[in-house]
């Protein structure tokens, strides 16, 4: 009970630090912050329901339920909205879309006995586990709305769950027969979705690895450098960044809380600011603001996100927003994505309405306007 509440103290003393520590400005800057673009997830509602016949209580977990690859019209439909909401400079609302580029192969997996890790890349997966709609992905980011950045290769820790595989965890398994690493409650297994996360140091050489892999596979299909990253789960540590930063990656997104693996599933924390520059001058944003109606339905998440973006503003902050894809997706259910953008509409038009100077950025460019910031001060 009293290292609950010690860390409860900790947690609000550090935060109320990086507020005053943070990057200072008096414009009303918006970033929307949005991960696990690309990944599968739950295939399809087929799927979901015969995990469920079998015992494996996806339901359990919110992504699992919900969250599944992106469809033509998922994105069409949240795209549209975001078209419709202009800031004083006349840009639309834009969501910078963290990005994995690969899912597993579970046929060749399979094949290999799971001694070997395959993938596909972002293009095969979106044309044969979805409806190839890579060229709406191109169509939001001509039309401004939709900006891809690098989450990694895939959004798996590829020893851990290959290595839980071979030893025969059931429920891992019929999963597998199904082309999904869904489980349910993730609290009874090791976290298989932390791809960055390690048990020992012999590991960070095939995540130095992965890293290159995946950061290759995104010029390739996005035909430019992501410049922001961000990792997994929060879990990262220094080599990561110094991998990234050869790269070209300036910017690392997260919260306010950094995990930094210790080895057998145990984390040092690191606390971060908005605008701090690590070692290798890599901008941290940290965001300071959540809208994740599909987490709780009873919550009013309009009135809750309100409410930090006017906080964030009242420091003199950018107001940076952390809404995953799994608000959006309808491919397991349709209420799911809709109801969420009807919520996502009310939210925009609330913040507009309140602040008619308005700005707003993707992740890499709140970046860049640090980095001038800080020149032009010095």
């Amino acid at each position: 009970m009293l290292a609950r509440v010690y860390n409860a103290c900790q947690m609000r003393i550090n935060k109320y630090l990086c507020d005053i520590k943070g990057f200072n400005t008096d414009r009303k800057i918006v970033v929307i912050e949005s991960d696990d673009w690309g990944s599968v997830r739950m295939p399809s509602e087929r799927v979901y329901n015969s995990l469920m016949k079998r015992g494996v209580r996806v339901d359990s977990c919110i992504y699992d339920k919900f969250d599944s690859l992106e469809s033509k019209e998922d994105m069409c439909l949240l795209f549209d909205l975001l078209y419709k909401f202009k800031d004083m400079n006349s840009n639309p609302a834009i969501i910078t879309a963290n990005s994995l580029v690969a899912n597993p192969d579970f046929k060749k997996i399979k094949e290999s006995r799971f001694e070997s890790y395959f993938y596909k890349d972002l293009p095969s997966s979106l044309r044969e586990e979805g409806d190839n709609c890579l060229e709406t992905w191109y169509e939001g980011i001509k039309s401004c709305v939709f900006h891809p950045q690098f989450h990694g290769r895939e959004h798996i820790n590829i020893k851990r769950w290959l290595g839980a595989l071979k030893s025969g965890t059931k429920d891992l398994l019929i999963a597998f027969e199904y082309g999904t690493i869904c489980i349910g409650d993730t609290k009874k297994y090791p976290l298989f979705v932390a791809a960055f996360d390690s048990d020992n140091e012999s590991e960070y050489v095939s995540h130095l690895n992965i890293l290159d892999d995946g950061h290759r596979l995104f010029k390739n299909i996005f035909g430019y450098h992501a410049k922001s990253f961000i990792a997994p789960n929060y879990i990262w540590n220094q080599r990561h960044e110094s991998e990234l930063a050869k790269l070209g990656i300036s910017v690392i997104q997260g919260g306010l809380i950094q995990l930094i693996p210790q080895n057998n599933n145990k984390y040092r924390r690191s606390y971060h600011y908005t605008g701090q520059n690590n070692m290798l001058s890599q901008t941290y944003l940290v965001r300071n603001c959540i809208f994740e109606p599909s987490a709780n339905p009873n919550k009013d998440w309009v009135d809750s996100c309100m409410r930090q973006v006017d906080d964030a503003f009242k420091c003199n902050h950018p107001a940076i927003i952390c809404s995953h894809r799994v608000n959006f997706m309808g491919r397991i259910d349709k209420r799911n994505r809709d109801q969420n953008l009807r919520l996502l509409e009310e939210l925009l038009k609330t913040i507009i309405l309140k602040w008619q100077n308005i700005e707003f950025m993707t992740s890499d460019q709140l970046g860049e306007l640090i980095v001038k910031s800080k020149v032009k001060f010095n």
